[in-house]
């Protein structure tokens, strides 16, 4: 079974937007995750119903609509169920000869991941 795992959204002020979530839409966050060495953090907000926002910043966004780092949405996160599933998937990504993103990987809060540029340049996140 595969499933929207969470939509990614890049901000400049994350404090800022977490609130904006949390009062207009009753989103209830996870703890901060911060990465030193990519000198990126998030939260992931969620929304009643279940449905995940992860806010994302690092110092080196733009406006730039041609590159991977620029503010708003980011990414689609798609879960697929199994981390052989990830693995999977992603080989077939890659042998039909879409991009390479990152990974797969177990993240530093615990996701094992993938990702890819579709053919548009999106990033497409393959989780379990």
């Amino acid at each position: 079974m595969t499933a929207i795992n969470h939509i990614g959204m890049f901000v400049r002020d994350i404090e800022t937007s977490r609130q904006f979530f949390i009062n207009y839409f009753g989103a209830k966050s996870g703890e901060m995750y911060h990465n030193p060495k990519k000198m990126f953090s998030s939260y992931m907000l969620i929304l009643d119903g279940g449905a995940k926002l992860e806010i994302m910043t690092r110092p080196n966004l733009c406006e730039d609509e041609n590159k991977t780092n620029r503010y708003g949405f980011a990414h689609i996160s798609i879960s697929v169920g199994s981390a052989e599933n990830v693995d999977t998937i992603t080989r077939r990504l890659l042998n039909d000869g879409y991009r390479h993103f990152d990974g797969p990987r177990t993240t530093g809060d615990g996701f094992y991941e993938s990702a890819i540029l579709d053919g548009e340049g999106n990033i497409i996140e393959i989780t379990v």
